[in-house]
């Protein structure tokens, strides 16, 4: 069974910087595509980034410019740098990749932005 497990969450000002970190087992890493979501309450789930195993990210327009994306494939890690946070930014984030016909995801890290 594939698991993902982040961290890295926690409670921030705004303008403050997180970085998250999402570790992969029980797959081929290096060849999954990788993506991070964010759930706020009362939201529906939303892609914030992706990368591929080739290194190529695509951002949600919200997050562009302030969040970065990367993996290391010794570590079976994705990360999710965050900068510049604003209280919109505040939610659930998770870890997503697919196996085949199957998505797997993590349990999710809290970012917490405070005005």
């Amino acid at each position: 069974q594939v698991q993902l497990v982040e961290s890295g969450g926690g409670l921030v000002q705004a303008g403050g910087s997180l970085r998250l970190s999402c570790v992969a087992s029980r797959i081929i890493f290096s060849i999954n595509v990788m993506g991070w979501y964010r759930q706020a309450p009362g939201k529906q789930r939303e892609l914030v980034a992706i990368i591929t195993s080739g290194g190529s990210t695509n951002y949600a327009d919200s997050v562009k410019g302030r969040f970065t994306i990367s993996r290391d494939n010794t570590k079976n890690t994705v990360y999710l740098q965050m900068n510049s946070l604003k209280p919109e930014d505040t939610a659930l984030y998770y870890c997503k990749t697919a196996v085949g016909r199957n998505d797997y995801w993590g349990q999710g890290t809290q970012v917490t932005v405070s005005s």
